[in-house]
């Protein structure tokens, strides 16, 4: 059986659907029980959360505040009781939206890099990111598995398609990782 489990979260992706289903405030979130969740007694080698930082205008109190949270969030991940390894791209303006760059490529270097270098049995992928099919697609070729976690509300058809096995998370399945007081 495989049991070595690497846990790879899309953060924006996370945070978009989450707040989708109601939960809003995921800086008070138990990452670690859910990663303990998904694999289900497997060995959990490692624990990723990808996502673009946020770099505030001057005089943008809405950009400050977020960047607040954000930085908060980013303190949480990485403290010792949920010990995740951030991997940061950046937030880019075009034509007066802000975009995520570089986080989808850094997430499928690392899937790729751990499916080659053989360190994991299976990678557990809570992302909808269609872009990531060509990673996913090498990493089966070269005998990994990969699951898909996905949210009942709004899953991915297309990566369903190309993992070898999905789980689509439900408000009930997310509500039980919600901390009650943390700061």
């Amino acid at each position: 059986m495989n049991n070595r489990v690497a846990i790879y979260i899309d953060g924006s992706n996370f945070y978009h659907k989450v707040k989708e289903l109601g939960l809003s405030n995921l800086v008070k979130f138990d990452y670690r029980s859910l990663s303990k969740w998904l694999a289900g007694g497997r060995e959990i080698i490692s624990c990723r959360y990808y996502i673009g930082i946020i770099r505030a205008e001057e005089g943008n109190e809405k950009g400050q505040e977020l960047r607040k949270n954000q930085q908060r969030l980013l303190s949480h991940l990485q403290s010792s009781n949920q010990n995740f390894v951030v991997k940061n791209g950046y937030m880019m303006k075009s034509g007066g939206v802000y975009h995520e760059k570089g986080v989808d490529v850094k997430l499928a270097v690392d899937l790729l890099v751990g499916a080659y270098d053989d360190l994991y049995d299976t990678a557990i992928l809570i992302s909808s990111d269609t872009d990531l099919i060509p990673a996913i697609s090498k990493i089966r070729h070269l005998d990994k598995e990969i699951e898909y976690i996905g949210f009942s509300h709004n899953p991915s058809l297309g990566m369903q398609k190309y993992v070898n096995r999905s789980r689509l998370l439900t408000v009930s399945d997310l509500k039980k990782f919600e901390f009650t007081s943390l700061f």
